[in-house]
């Protein structure tokens, strides 16, 4: 269902409202034991930062940093950050050349978030370039905007510049999403709505979501359904529905299944049952 992973944090109280802080976040393998997503991935791939935050000013953090483009796709769909199941993130991050290029993290950059004002938040992430050719390229960009207030509405607005890649190996994107939610209450609704340009292919890509949770009993019923129309290739549909049940604040059990069918081919899928514990 998530992607394990173990971290370390600390926060030192400046004073004055100010405060230091520090994130070591790595992803392992819980079946091998081995570090990172997959072979070759960095031990701390998840966040590694230092920053300085006040609590009317916002938090600086320097480092590799997570996405606002990747929070923004986990906290508008039902299934939340997880890469086997959710569509909205299998369609965004891993779904081939149609997908956004980047990663779901910025190593070298310098990321701003600002304090709560009234519901609102804006957030930018800068990651500088890199270039061993002499060529000047890289250099990543992004800017976001989110609201959450007291009520049943939240929504998000989130544009991305990804160029960081001195060698030219990975292709050049920039995507723009839109997210938003509902809890009615028997119900919490999310959609979500974005477009990805691949201006070194030329190609682009429209990804449409929608989700629900409903709760029942001591757990929740999701399901989450995602299109994704790609200019140059075949357009892929996923559903997933599943059922989660609290076993206690940090404990749950699974059961979720999807289908995912990509144009003139057979449909394909996958199913699981499990336990998830955070810590």
């Amino acid at each position: 269902m998530s992607t394990s992973y173990y971290g370390f944090s600390g926060n030192e109280d400046l004073g004055g409202g100010l405060s230091a802080q520090f994130k070591l976040e790595g992803f392992f393998r819980g079946d091998t034991g081995e570090q990172g997503r997959f072979t070759g991935d960095a031990q701390f791939a998840r966040t590694t930062s230092v920053g300085l935050s006040h609590k009317n000013l916002g938090t600086v953090s320097l480092g590799r940093t997570t996405t606002q483009l990747f929070v923004s796709t986990l906290l508008f769909n039902a299934f939340g950050d997880s890469f086997g199941y959710s569509p909205s993130i299998r369609h965004y991050f891993s779904s081939g050349a149609g997908s956004v290029t980047g990663d779901t993290g910025w190593n070298d950059s310098v990321a701003y978030s600002s304090p709560n004002l009234g519901g609102f938040r804006f957030g930018t992430t800068i990651a500088t370039k890199e270039s061993t050719t002499g060529t000047g390229n890289g250099g990543n960009w992004s800017v976001g905007m989110s609201y959450s207030g007291s009520g049943p509405f939240a929504a998000s607005l989130v544009h991305q510049n990804v160029k960081k890649d001195a060698a030219g190996a990975t292709p050049d994107t920039t995507t723009s999403q839109l997210g938003a939610s509902y809890d009615f209450g028997v119900a919490k609704a999310f959609l979500q709505y974005g477009q990805i340009k691949n201006t070194t292919l030329s190609t682009s890509t429209k990804i449409t979501g929608a989700g629900v949770r409903v709760p029942v009993g001591a757990g929740a019923v999701v399901a989450q359904y995602s299109a994704m129309n790609p200019s140059a290739s075949a357009d892929r549909k996923t559903l997933s529905l599943g059922y989660l049940h609290t076993l206690s604040r940090r404990t749950e059990l699974y059961a979720v299944a999807m289908s995912d069918k990509l144009d003139g081919l057979s449909s394909g899928g996958g199913y699981s049952l499990g336990m998830r514990h955070r810590f």
